[in-house]
């Protein structure tokens, strides 16, 4: 072949359409195959009485769709943050939440797509990380996939009572000095927190909370 032939090929492939990667074909596949089946919310959440669907579920709804695409789902791991909380009854939980990317791999020609969800748990042992995993996996699958409805280690099995945070001493400095100037000076104390904070001095009894209300009344009446 000539260099001008060559000339001409090159610029004719060029020219040409780019082929579309073969990932996106094998999706639709499994989407097709998924969109069929559904996977029914066949579990139940004993602490507030939702259905849902498990991360068993998805796996033994996808595994033989993803095999006949010759589709792969790799995770990665991006960040992992833990919190310990503590629970109304006084113990401890570790709440993990988890940046996690999803490579979706065609066996076929190597192509892919990529993407990238939060996975959250909590568990009072071991497991938080184990379940966040699982439920980036399952909410990845059912956004790539449009998984439709009829469908202890997923997040959602589970509801936790979790403390609110105490009060800080700062605050009860604040409403303690407006109480010794008078019911005015606390109520608008009170006001200058945040919502959050006032509803965890009000949601339990507090004597704390009492002692200043009268001290502030007490005040108002001397002046």
């Amino acid at each position: 072949m000539n260099a001008v032939a060559k000339s001409r090929e090159a610029e004719w492939n060029l020219l040409s359409p780019a082929s579309t990667p073969k990932v996106y074909a094998a999706i639709a596949r499994v989407m097709g195959e998924i969109g069929k089946a559904g996977i029914s919310k066949a579990r139940k959440n004993t602490q507030q009485g939702y259905n849902f669907r498990g991360i068993d579920d998805v796996y033994n709804a996808l595994s033989g769709f993803l095999s006949g695409a010759g589709l792969c789902i790799l995770p990665r791991v991006l960040h992992r943050e833990v919190t310990e909380r503590a629970t109304q009854k006084g113990g401890v939980l570790f709440y993990v939440v988890l940046d996690v990317e999803f490579d979706l791999i065609c066996a076929e020609d190597g192509s892919k797509h990529t993407v990238r969800v939060v996975g959250e748990a909590m568990d009072s042992a071991d497991k938080a990380t184990n379940k966040a995993m699982s439920a980036a996996y399952k909410y990845a699958c059912m956004e790539v996939f449009c998984i439709p409805t009829e469908g202890d280690n997923d997040a959602d099995a589970t509801t936790h009572e979790v403390a609110a945070q105490p009060v800080s001493e700062d605050v009860w400095t604040v409403l303690s000095d407006a109480a010794t100037q008078g019911e005015t000076a606390l109520r608008t104390a009170w006001k200058g927190i945040s919502e959050a904070t006032r509803n965890t001095i009000t949601s339990a009894p507090s004597k704390r909370w009492e002692s200043l209300k009268s001290v502030a009344i007490a005040n108002k009446a001397a002046a």
